[in-house]
């Protein structure tokens, strides 16, 4: 149920702000990725769920390249 409504939240936005949303979550994973390495990362579970995040936000763009923009 969680994810249907992060979903539907990911697909109101437009290609710009999914755009943003990507990098920013990019960055984050960095961030969570060079802790993890120093042993700082408390949840480790959070890199998983952000991948996903990322791939949702991806799979969005590229049906709309797909579907010429329809939203």
């Amino acid at each position: 149920m969680k994810v249907n409504e992060e979903l539907k939240k990911l697909r109101a936005l437009s290609d710009e702000e999914l755009t943003k949303s990507i990098s920013e979550s990019k960055k984050e994973l960095f961030d969570l990725r060079l802790k993890q390495s120093t042993g700082a990362l408390d949840k480790p579970s959070k890199i998983h769920e952000l991948r996903k995040n990322i791939a949702r936000m991806n799979t969005i763009l590229n049906e709309r390249k797909n579907n010429g923009g329809e939203k």
